[in-house]
């Protein structure tokens, strides 16, 4: 399965990816695939930083290119109010988004 095949459904499910990224491995909860400056980002919520929880949660980008070893996991998360679908950077970028039909 392909990165943005594997983050389209995870997206569509609700389902949490595992990657490293920056050296980190990390949980995450990836709301909305998109382009910018001709490369793909997800912006996801960190739900766990090696293994610990993060001290808040927040909207992260993630260059797809930066993220290593992606997997799905079995953990389901769900849509967190800090993500705005609306925000004027994915106006036109969106590729794809959680709840879209």
């Amino acid at each position: 399965m392909s990165v943005n095949q594997l983050l389209l459904e995870a997206i569509a499910l609700n389902k949490c990816v595992v990657a490293t990224y920056n050296n980190v491995t990390m949980t995450l909860a990836p709301h909305i695939l998109y382009s910018k400056h001709d490369a793909l980002f997800i912006d996801a919520v960190a739900l766990e930083k090696n293994g610990e929880p993060p001290r808040e949660k927040k909207l992260g980008a993630f260059n797809l290119a930066g993220l290593k070893g992606l997997a799905l996991a079995e953990r389901h998360f769900q849509n967190e109010p800090v993500f705005d679908p609306n925000a004027p950077k994915y106006e036109g970028n969106t590729l794809f988004a959680v709840g879209a039909e």
